[in-house]
């Protein structure tokens, strides 16, 4: 596994292993006799019938009683439902979240074209701080005269692009200031024992959560993979691990999204997986849609299922191709962005 300061790249085909336990739609059935009737005034308890049944259960607010002295009575005997109501609705709004489609990354700063998620494809200035395209990139840089600049600038500042030692610095005064993208990178730093800094795994665990909280989902991919595969010395711990690959692909990372994918075919969860896989091609994961092609050639998935997969890919396509970006990925293999 391979991991950069301004990216991070994973094995496509992690499995996870660990069974996901899949929302069930089954209300207990132990409870069989309590009379219980949704939407009318009928007391759980006593079973009377009343415009004064109006005291609801603070937790599921799916049964009514007389007063407190019903509520309290039909406690112990309603628990067990109760608290099924609870987990369901709270596993309904996880889901909602969690299958939303999340909003695109910004633009390059210069070109204002969506970025590609591909490693390589972008670049943050260690000067500035934009992230920028390997299309503009690549550019050459022009004065105010239209006369092409000989010195290394920055394609967006146009300052001179600093030392390797001026790096480490620049980076520090970003973090102070609450830049996600640079408290990543100082997580890395930590993680790694790069830069002059000491490694501190644990440190850069808690420099990726951070930027993680300040939007930047491979923030919390890195933590997601760090409990994955052990990697620095840290537990690993699977069901850490698919809480933050939840997290960093509710921020936007298609890497997660693809591991999410895989552990709930891994699971059986076929309608799950296809979910998470199609977000993940809609923004930009390749490897999400060869993974719904094969289950369409193995007739797991439908026709239809497969042409909207396609569908979204080329749509994705569409808004990261110029001809920038083309001519950068024809001169640099390391600039390829899709």
């Amino acid at each position: 596994m391979t991991i950069s300061v301004e990216n991070t790249q994973v094995d496509h085909n992690i499995h996870i292993s660990s069974s996901i336990n899949a929302v069930s739609n089954d209300i207990c059935k132990n409870v069989t006799d309590e009379k219980i009737s949704f939407g009318l005034s009928i007391c759980a308890n006593c079973g009377k019938e009343s415009d004064e049944v109006k005291n609801t259960c603070n937790k599921c607010k799916q049964v009514k009683y007389c007063n407190a002295a019903c509520k309290k009575q039909h406690r112990q005997k309603h628990k067990k439902q109760c608290e099924e109501h609870v987990r369901l609705a709270k596993a309904k709004l996880h889901d909602e979240k969690l299958f939303r489609q999340p909003p695109p990354p910004e633009d390059c700063q210069i070109c204002f074209q969506r970025l590609p998620m591909l490693s390589g494809s972008t670049k943050t200035m260690a000067c500035c701080g934009k992230t920028i395209c390997s299309g503009c990139c690549y550019a050459p840089v022009y004065d105010n005269q239209g006369n092409e600049v000989a010195e290394e600038k920055c394609a967006f500042c146009r300052s001179l692009c600093p030392a390797y030692e001026e790096i480490t610095e620049l980076n520090l005064k970003r973090v102070e200031t609450g830049d996600a993208t640079a408290t990543y990178n100082q997580g890395m730093y930590y993680f790694r024992g790069t830069r002059g800094f000491q490694q501190d795994t644990d440190k850069g665990l808690e420099m990726w959560r951070r930027a993680g909280e300040l939007g930047y989902a491979s923030g919390y991919f890195s933590v997601g993979v760090a409990y994955h595969t052990g990697e620095g010395g840290v537990e690993v711990d699977m069901k850490k691990a698919y809480h933050y690959y939840e997290l960093a692909a509710m921020k936007g990372s298609a890497l997660a999204r693809a591991n999410l994918g895989c552990a709930e075919r891994d699971a059986g969860n076929w309608d799950r997986a296809f979910k998470h896989w199609m977000i993940a091609v809609r923004d930009g994961h390749e490897y999400s849609l060869k993974y719904i092609r094969d289950f369409y050639l193995d007739g797991h998935a439908t026709k239809e299922v497969y042409t909207k997969a396609l569908q979204s890919y080329q749509e994705y396509l569409g808004e990261i191709k110029s001809q920038q970006r083309d001519e950068a990925a024809a001169a640099h293999d390391d600039c390829r962005y899709y």
